[in-house]
């Protein structure tokens, strides 16, 4: 029983640790000066990206290209920047991230 509180423990300290760094993620690549978790800022919150995008086929991919590349159209008139300075691998982190957060 001590042996399954601790493994539960430590899981449980994993997964809040990688939810916590890839918030501090999205904080270092300045995507929290136009968006945030649960609410709209410039940008869409992030809860409600994973919500229109959840069940979407392909939704990863698309959602990583945004990222990367910018786009307009999908959340109102603001266009949302590319980000030259988000790796692939760092925009994969964030999409994953964000769709958690529903």
């Amino acid at each position: 029983m001590k042996r399954s509180l601790m493994l539960c423990m430590m899981l449980s300290a994993m997964v809040s640790t990688g939810a916590m760094a890839n918030a501090d993620l999205a904080k270092a690549k300045n995507c929290m000066a136009c968006h945030a978790v649960a609410n709209k800022v410039l940008g869409p919150a992030y809860k409600d990206v994973a919500a229109k995008y959840t069940g979407q086929k392909d939704a990863e991919d698309k959602l990583v290209g945004k990222v990367l590349k910018g786009g307009s159209g999908a959340w109102g008139a603001v266009p949302m920047p590319a980000n030259p300075q988000v790796s692939e691998a760092e925009a994969r982190t964030l999409v994953k991230w964000i769709m958690a957060q529903k």
